[in-house]
């Protein structure tokens, strides 16, 4: 898939293209393992970079990436091997540097939800190894991403801590 920022971006999170789950990837509890969901996630993020004109050439011509900070994924349904998935994406907040994603996967043809992930990205100049600002081409085409997104309904689960219930 070519990298492109020509399309206008939508009122509706990105919907990444439907992924089968490869043999592999099923644990001995028969179902997709833990890793594998991460995997799943990161090849929609890279499609939405794209999107963005963040893929592969903008590494190669700009010097250019991104860096995943922290990730917070929450498992709510198994998925199996033979289930098709299709991860949708909300570009929720961005800064001169900081991109704030949440994900749904979900079956892709019976609609219900098999795990949740949110994500704090960092962009890099792979030159330097560090965090940089993003180009102001690539900052305005997010800028306009994460408005049409804001237009949404924001999803339930995002901002969800790792913490054990409460006792009353």
């Amino acid at each position: 898939m070519p990298e492109t920022t020509a399309s206008a971006p939508q009122a509706q999170p990105f919907r990444a293209s439907i992924m089968q789950i490869e043999p592999q990837w099923i644990d001995y509890n028969g179902h997709l393992n833990m890793a594998y969901y991460n995997v799943m996630f990161d090849r929609a993020i890279d499609q939405l970079w794209l999107e963005l004109g963040m893929g592969p050439a903008y590494m190669k011509e700009r010097g250019g990436s991104s860096f995943t900070a922290e990730c917070h994924v929450r498992y709510l349904r198994e998925i199996h091997l033979g289930d098709p998935v299709q991860i949708f994406v909300w570009l929720l907040e961005a800064d001169d540097k900081r991109l704030h994603t949440f994900e749904e996967m979900r079956h892709a043809t019976e609609g219900w939800l098999s795990a949740t992930s949110e994500n704090m990205s960092l962009h890099m100049d792979m030159n330097a190894r560090r965090v940089a600002p993003f180009p102001p081409d690539i900052r305005e085409r997010i800028a306009a991403v994460t408005k049409a997104h804001g237009a949404v309904a924001r999803p339930e689960g995002i901002g969800r801590s790792v913490a054990m219930p409460s006792k009353r």
